[in-house]
């Protein structure tokens, strides 16, 4: 074990105070606070702070004027640049002009639909500077979805673009924006569009404002002073799934986050000031809100923040490319994209060709990184691969090997140790520990880490059930064990949510779109195991009688999966059955679908309703599977 790495946990549990009261010293604190915690007001009562100058205007005052901040490669857009801390400073500043040209303030909702280019960092930082309240959607996320948040956050402004590029497609935003609207019950009071080369967007009425003709408007107003918040005031307002089909807004604040983030680069990635990290995500994730904007930005360092995918722009060579052109350090990404690049290039020609420049480790998250896949890349790029895990409720890293402390203990299938600040417990459904190696629900003792979610948006009772189940204990809703070593393993959801290449979904709700496609009787969605992603939702369907030969009904129900959700929901297959497995009671088995479509072994539950169903189904499957 890492000497430096078990000091740190066991001060961070035995004094959370002095040690999480250190960690505060390297955020510049307006107001420093009057206590490192207590339980009414959290992480650094009576501190006020200013994310957005700790991430910009401290780094050009301390004469990093001309150190690159952010690379943006697309290679979509054939186009790199390289923005300085002055100029990324200076941006965001004249964004921040125009959003209070806008009346945007302290506490108003700002919601960003837009996609991986520089101006959506220019605008979460601006909301920063403000004191406002930023929630990114993911771009291209169906217009229902961004209803529902709109209606939940109540923003004023919403930011988006003409498009988005994934892959060989331009998808237009604003179509999607208006039909949002159309469905919200809450109006925002304007629409600000940035308009892209590959496509540009109809604006109509007074609603719509053209973000060039804002920042030349704006153009003489002064770039607005960053305004104190309280530590406990939010930063960000992000939206996970809900197993009722209604969205979480996770809310960060500010202070408890910029200390856990500037902590994190520092001793779990290893970076600091003029070093390249780059993770490989979207900025409408957790991933990419801390490790894409904030974190890198919070010690010095220079952000990429890439616009492309991990094969077709142009080959699977792409990413190795990037790390090799801007100097990346520490690279992070999902297991899912090295699948994708293993699959296109199993025998690492791009790889042993490109080279890895000076990346010392690389580390995953997102969903659980198989062994296969960790091992494949350790040995064609001769990197250290860490698996590590976290949540978008906890903001950053709570099972990790501590690369930058010197841990490097890895065990393939394992997320690695309790990072310092967490204190992990496998507990029985009685809420007692579990010996070594036997699998329980994962929990976390409470209080959270600083940067971990205090509340949800407008529902604080739901956020209270993350404690209810385990008495002083924050319920993950994952399974796993912690093996004599002492190595933790998270191995799935004990919950409805699955991870679809690193996007929660919940089947629940699925489910509720599948059984309102006209000819459903009943339906059970489950996640099945994908070499690529991970895990796809599957759909079983029973017909409403006279629908029996409907052969548009699988078509259908994808469809509607699609129009709602998004692209991202995944769903390509809709068995057809005759029935479903279900107990004497009525509760669809779905552990059993899963060890059907999953290919595994698998008997007849003494409580079932029918027997010959499992058989049936199986059969179903396979001939599916052949055709």
């Amino acid at each position: 074990m890492s000497e430096a790495y078990n000091r740190a946990w066991q001060a961070s549990i035995a004094d959370p105070q002095t040690f999480w009261g250190d960690a505060a010293k390297a955020i510049d604190w307006t107001t420093p606070p009057s206590a490192t915690f207590n339980d009414a007001e959290g992480w650094f009562p009576g501190g006020t702070l200013n994310t957005c100058a700790n991430c910009l205007d401290r780094h050009v005052a301390a004469g990093r004027r001309d150190a690159v901040a952010l690379i943006h490669d697309s290679p979509v857009t054939d186009t790199v640049r390289r923005i300085t801390y002055t100029e990324l400073l200076h941006e965001t500043g004249r964004t921040a002009a125009m959003l209070a040209a806008l009346g945007v303030g302290k506490g108003d909702r700002v919601i960003l639909y837009m996609p991986m280019i520089p101006e959506t960092v220019f605008a979460m930082l601006a909301c920063a500077r403000l004191g406002a309240i930023h929630s990114v959607v993911f771009g291209g996320f169906a217009p229902l979805e961004l209803a529902k948040r709109i209606d939940d956050a109540t923003p004023k402004v919403l930011l988006t673009a003409s498009c988005g590029i994934e892959g060989a497609r331009t998808i237009a935003y604003k179509p999607m924006v208006d039909e949002a609207l159309t469905l919200a019950h809450h109006q925002v009071e304007r629409v600000v569009v940035f308009q892209r080369d590959r496509l540009h967007a109809d604006l109509a009425g007074s609603r719509d404002i053209d973000w060039d003709h804002l920042r030349a408007a704006t153009a003489a107003d002064p770039a607005p002073a960053p305004v104190p918040v309280a530590s406990a005031d939010p930063l960000y307002i992000l939206y996970t799934s809900g197993t009722t089909g209604t969205p979480k807004g996770v809310v960060r604040e500010n202070g408890g986050h910029a200390v856990a983030l500037a902590w994190s680069m520092r001793n779990i990635y290893g970076i600091d000031a003029g070093d390249v990290f780059w993770a490989a995500s979207d900025v409408g994730w957790v991933v990419g809100h801390s490790y894409i904007v904030y974190a890198p930005l919070l010690v010095g360092a220079t952000t990429v923040l890439f616009e492309g995918k991990p094969v077709g722009t142009p080959d699977p060579g792409t990413f190795w490319r990037v790390i090799a052109r801007h100097g990346v350090k520490t690279f992070f990404t999902a297991p899912t994209a090295i699948r994708a690049i293993r699959k296109e290039d199993p025998d690492a020609t791009f790889l042993t060709e490109i080279g890895t420049g000076q990346c010392q480790a690389v580390f995953l998250a997102g969903e659980r990184a198989d062994p296969d896949t960790i091992g494949w890349l350790e040995d064609k790029s001769g990197l250290p691969v860490i698996d590590h895990w976290w949540q978008t409720e906890l903001g950053w890293p709570a099972i990790a090997s501590c690369f930058a402390l010197g841990d490097l203990r890895r065990k393939r299938g394992s997320a690695g140790f309790p990072v310092p600040g967490y204190a992990f417990a496998i507990l029985d459904e009685g809420g007692q520990p579990v010996p070594a190696g036997h699998s329980g629900a994962v929990a976390i003792k409470a209080p959270l880490a600083p940067g971990a979610f205090r509340t949800l948006w407008n529902n604080h009772a739901g956020y209270a059930k993350n404690f209810a189940t385990f008495d002083g204990y924050y319920e993950t809703g994952d399974a796993g064990f912690i093996d004599d070593e002492g190595f933790v393993h998270i191995m799935g959801r004990t919950d409805d949510i699955i991870n679809v290449a690193g996007h929660r979904l919940s089947t629940g709700q699925i489910e509720q779109i599948v059984a309102s496609v006209d000819g459903v009787a009943e339906c059970a969605v489950i996640g099945g195991d994908d070499a690529v992603k991970g895990m796809v939702p599957i759909a079983f369907v029973v017909a409403r009688a006279g629908f029996d030969a409907d052969d548009t009904l699988e078509r259908r129900v994808i469809a509607a999966v699609r129009a709602e959700l998004g692209a991202v929901a995944a769903l390509k297959t809709a068995y057809i059955a005759a029935g479903l497995p279900k107990t004497r009671s009525g509760k669809i088995l779905r552990n059993l679908l899963r060890k059907i479509v999953n290919g595994e072994e698998w008997t007849t539950p003494p409580t079932i309703d029918d027997p010959a169903v499992p058989a049936a189904l199986q059969t179903l499957v396979h001939r599916h599977e052949v055709a």
